[in-house]
């Protein structure tokens, strides 16, 4: 092809948005001739190259949204430490299936139990899978909707936050909460209610939410929510943070001698 020609084809191309396309057509067709491709083996070539760069694209902005911290994956997790029926629940949950039906996720656990990594771990392959993700600790919530509320932007922020597929609360027993980030909290829910997924961890169990949402009746009602369409993880296992400790015990020792 002449330059003209190829500079136009390349033009046309950047007007239809196909940047993968622009970026290996001209060697995609040396490799056709040399090769001896037909033309729908070339064609299907630059538009597989197209979709995977697509693809790509789409998941390095999901997963930046996401903000899933570093490291908490699940090639990483150590799932001989999680209960047995933890671990046979898992593979059917990373398949997303819950979330296609609209319903939550709790996962109870006193704290070094593993909660948070094994969230992030499902978050990592949901996102993997298709679905949109996003993790933040129940604190940096309230104090987000909070703000959205008193700059008269909370629906604006509800809205950002619904276009997730998951949300994944962290830590919702650590809050103390007065009147307006009850109120904050409880409407985010509300919103949710059987349409878009909530994954909770906790280290207090239902029983003990009064700590959280102070007035019986609104604690009642969140409850309420949470549990209608929900799927219950209890971490009762070994602490991995105790598990740690004593992996670098032998090691200070030695190091010491």
């Amino acid at each position: 092809m002449s330059k003209e020609p190829r500079q136009k084809l390349g033009e046309m191309l950047r007007e239809l948005k196909l940047p993968g396309v622009n970026a290996i057509y001209g060697e995609a067709a040396s490799r056709a001739e040399k090769e001896g491709w037909g033309f729908e083996r070339f064609l299907h070539h630059v538009v597989e190259v197209e979709l995977e760069q697509r693809r790509q694209k789409r998941l390095e902005r999901v997963f930046k949204a996401a903000h899933i911290p570093p490291g908490k994956t699940l090639t990483n997790l150590k799932q001989d430490l999680l209960p047995v029926k933890v671990r046979r629940q898992l593979p059917t949950l990373i398949e997303g299936g819950f979330v296609d039906r609209g319903e939550n996720l709790l996962a109870f656990g006193l704290p070094g139990r593993g909660k948070t990594h094994l969230v992030c771990a499902l978050g990592t392959e949901l996102i993997q899978r298709g679905y949109t993700f996003h993790f933040t600790p129940a604190f940096a919530l309230v104090q987000r909707l909070l703000a959205a509320r008193k700059g008269l932007a909370l629906e604006r922020e509800l809205r950002r936050l619904d276009a997730f597929d998951v949300l994944a609360i962290d830590d919702i027993g650590y809050i103390q909460q007065d009147r307006d980030e009850t109120e904050v909290l409880f409407t985010l829910l509300a919103e949710r209610y059987e349409r878009k997924s909530v994954i909770i961890t906790s280290n207090l169990v239902f029983s003990q939410w009064d700590r959280i949402f102070k007035d019986p009746m609104t604690t009642a009602a969140a409850i309420d929510r949470i549990i209608h369409h929900c799927v219950i993880l209890e971490l009762n296992g070994t602490s991995y943070r105790a598990e740690a400790a004593k992996a670098r015990l032998p090691k200070m020792a030695e190091s010491t001698t």
